[in-house]
């Protein structure tokens, strides 16, 4: 039996605490809101009880931030894409942020295990004075458990209409692709760390954002791995490969971090699940 299960969160301004407020059908669900930095900034969980996505599953999430609201969107573990008979596994997530509003899409990575057939679509609309920061991070297979990813694929879309597009298809299969030296090199991990503007981010702050960038990458262990860029001035974009999840998502934490001192003269406050 698949699922298709879908989910709507709105964060609002009550009394200058943001909060958040939800519903959902199927099995998707927001765990109790925390404010670990404040009531300025919402922290929530989203958890998806049966663990993992088979082929006909689909997870719909509808994420709405009103006018100065600041919210932190993370999940408990990883998403797991499993085998297909045929049909292709979805996850979709929209993402809507009014003025002044700030949004960060935390969720750890997902698994593409092998003989799936996975679609990940993410897309962003920002009011010209919102902003928003998140990562995707993918691992095909699991090589340190002797568990290849030889056979499906992976759909990766991530849009700002009319700002920025990349939308790519990896093909188990396609090993020009998987280990060529212009491809992926032997990494079965690709990480992307992202911060969107509504409207053009002034010249010096994103140099600088990008100058932070690449001061962590040239002090990190995956440093011939990764490289920060602006793909559009309201852009500005770290990519990551590496051999396993772990090493990519400590170098996209620290950029976080980075980042989040830069842009929104805030301290990083890692979600508390990250450490249970």
């Amino acid at each position: 039996m698949s699922w298709h299960a879908q989910l709507q969160l709105d964060y609002r301004l009550e009394a200058d605490k943001t909060v958040a407020r939800h519903s959902h059908s199927g099995p998707l669900r927001i765990l109790q809101s925390l404010y670990p930095e404040g009531d300025a900034i919402c922290h929530n969980v989203l958890v998806h009880p049966p663990g993992g996505l088979v082929g006909g599953d689909t997870l719909e999430l509808e994420i709405t931030a009103e006018p100065g609201t600041h919210g932190l969107v993370t999940t408990p573990g990883a998403t797991r894409f499993y085998r297909s008979a045929g049909e292709p596994a979805i996850q979709r997530t929209r993402i809507t942020l009014a003025e002044r509003a700030r949004l960060e899409w935390l969720p750890l990575e997902a698994i593409c295990y092998n003989q799936c057939l996975a679609e990940n679509h993410l897309t962003l609309n920002l009011d010209r004075k919102a902003e928003f920061m998140g990562w995707d991070v993918t691992a095909l297979g699991l090589p340190l458990a002797a568990q290849p990813f030889e056979t499906g694929s992976l759909l990766q879309h991530i849009e700002v209409p009319g700002i920025w597009l990349e939308r790519g298809r990896i093909v188990a299969q396609d090993l020009r692709l998987l280990d060529g030296p212009t491809g992926m090199a032997g990494q079965r991990c690709v990480a992307t760390l992202f911060f969107v503007a509504g409207s053009k981010i002034e010249r010096a702050r994103r140099e600088q954002a990008l100058e932070l960038a690449r001061a962590e990458i040239a002090e990190h262990p995956l440093r011939q791995l990764a490289g920060a860029t602006s793909p559009d001035g309201q852009v500005i974009v770290v990519r990551v490969l590496a051999p396993v999840v772990e090493p990519a998502m400590d170098l996209l934490r620290r950029v976080w971090t980075t980042w989040r001192a830069h842009f929104w003269q805030m301290s990083a406050q890692s979600p508390r699940i990250w450490s249970t």
